[in-house]
């Protein structure tokens, strides 16, 4: 008997409807809403009762077959010994040939007095009875003359006869006679089909739920709150199959709240997860994902809580590859999975995003997951994590409140860096890429290049100004403009030309303040 948190009651492969022992059991363990007088709950039992549903024919072929028959039927080997008076006597002419022409050749020796008398074979004459000529007149008149030698006679006797002919057809008279007996019980089974698909089924439910019980219990997963309000509150979240590579006690847990609603009381529906590489984010969406999937499948979920506003559907686009067959390339694949989400997603559903737009080039993908994350925001409304190194992302977070900004903490001293793999609430100003790099062994003398270009490019603040961020107009509506996302720094010439009021200045001061810009220009170059 296996106590399962799914059925919220004990399943038995053994038991039957009226026991007395489930009945105390049920009283005992079983709150009034799981009672097993409930259609849901009672059917999850009858399950197990319908693994017992014809032990008759179970009993036919565990007593008929083999533990580990062989792959194919004509290899034979597949019937037991001892359900079948023929097959036995077969397998032992098979196996004990030595044995039955030992003892033949010594009982003819003695009955004829022919101490030298010996039984052989070979594969023109088969089975043999062999006396040198000098014995010729001693020869009994029960032995048939089958081949002469130059010094000897070869015989041949009715007893021996038959067993030559039972020996040699043994092997085919086995696989006959297996294969015999094997049809009559695949006729006896066919007759039965209903009943053991519906076995079959009963331990497919049986097996899920016990295998989700079995690891509810041992990894200490909770019972979900499983409620018609579209929001998403886990505490101490767990990845399931992460932590069983690396460990219990060294996964870090995370904790997740959005809400579909209203954004009052600090409930996002959409977080932006920003954060280096390595540093746990697909990890942690994942998860999320996971617990959502395995609470409305009937499980328990790994965490220390969770409730759950149930979801008609989960979206993800996660991982990279391309479909070179059907000549579509990674980026495209991306594109078209992500396309499917915004078309057919909900307010009701949970869209989990990973990285889109980083298969094409730095504007284009800042710009396509911008404009996804407003319309998953906007349009759609639902419950959406979307993990990014586009750190332009968390400006969306400025004029809507339902977008919150989340980052993977870091401890960073000198040239060392330690992911911490715990969320936090805030925004991640690099992704330590380079570092990453260097861990993975690239050569030193392209990690130090990396850190120059790197500086280079900082320098250049890119970054979006207040007047650049797209703002969402009064009409709900977003402007239709092109977006220049990224301005280096204003120099020093256009910033002393622009406050400059050329219609105060005479001819000559402004073709020397031409010239002066000139010079001015050509030395910031």
């Amino acid at each position: 008997i296996a106590w399962s948190p799914l059925a919220g009651g004990w399943l038995s492969g053994r038991w039957r409807k009226g026991s007395d022992d489930l009945t105390s059991r049920r009283a005992a363990m079983i709150p009034d809403r799981y009672d097993l007088s409930i259609p849901e709950n009672q059917a999850k039992l009858d399950a197990a009762d319908a693994l017992g549903a014809d032990s008759g024919l179970a009993d036919e072929i565990a007593t008929l077959l083999v533990e580990d028959p062989p792959i194919s039927i004509g290899d034979g080997g597949m019937i037991r010994d001892g359900v079948d008076t023929a097959l036995d006597e077969l397998r032992v002419i098979r196996s004990d040939a030595g044995t039955w022409l030992a003892a033949y050749q010594q009982r003819e020796a003695q009955a004829c007095g022919l101490s030298k008398l010996k039984v052989g074979y070979n594969r023109v004459f088969g089975y043999y009875i062999e006396l040198s000529k000098a014995n010729g007149d001693k020869v009994p008149a029960h032995f048939i003359r089958k081949q002469t030698l130059v010094g000897a006679e070869r015989y041949i006797t009715p007893e021996l006869k038959e067993y030559e002919d039972k020996a040699l057809g043994a092997e085919d008279r086995i696989r006959t006679r297996e294969q015999a007996l094997f049809v009559g019980l695949r006729d006896h089974v066919g007759g039965s089909v209903a009943g053991l698909q519906a076995c079959a089924a009963a331990l497919a439910t049986v097996d899920v739920l016990a295998g989700l019980a079995e690891a509810a219990r041992k990894q200490e997963w909770c019972r979900p709150r499983l409620v018609d309000d579209p929001v998403l509150e886990l505490i101490g979240c767990r990845h399931p199959v992460v932590e069983q590579v690396i460990g219990r006690g060294r996964f870090v847990a995370n904790d997740t709240t959005l809400c579909a609603g209203s954004s009052e009381g600090g409930r996002p529906r959409l977080v932006v997860i920003t954060g280096p590489n390595m540093a746990g984010k697909s990890t942690y969406i994942r998860q999320v994902a996971i617990a959502v999937i395995l609470a409305q499948a009937g499980g328990f979920v790994p965490a220390v809580s969770a409730t759950i506003g149930i979801v008609d559907r989960v979206f993800t686009r996660v991982g990279a590859g391309d479909e070179l067959a059907r000549n579509l390339s990674t980026f495209m694949v991306e594109m078209a999975e992500t396309a499917a989400i915004l078309n057919h997603a909900t307010r009701r559903s949970l869209v989990v995003l990973d990285e889109v737009g980083r298969g094409t080039s730095t504007f284009d993908g800042v710009s396509l997951a911008w404009a996804i994350t407003e319309f998953l925001h906007d349009r759609i409304g639902c419950r959406s994590l979307f993990a990014t190194h586009y750190h332009e992302l968390v400006d969306l977070a400025i004029d809507r409140p339902g977008i919150a900004n989340l980052t993977v903490a870091v401890a960073e001293q000198d040239d060392d860096v330690v992911f911490l793999h715990r969320i936090v609430a805030g925004a991640a100003t690099k992704s330590y890429g380079i570092h990453v790099a260097r861990l993975a062994g690239v050569p030193a003398a392209v990690v130090s290049r990396a850190k120059e270009v790197l500086a280079t490019l900082e320098q250049l603040n890119v970054s979006l100004t207040e007047r650049e961020r797209p703002a969402v107009r009064a009409d709900g509506k977003n402007p239709a403009v092109q977006l220049t996302l990224f301005q280096a720094q204003e120099s020093q010439v256009l910033q002393r030309l622009k406050a400059t009021d050329l219609d105060a200045l005479a001819p000559r001061q402004a073709l020397e303040l031409l010239y002066d810009l000139k010079s001015q220009a050509l030395r910031e170059a």
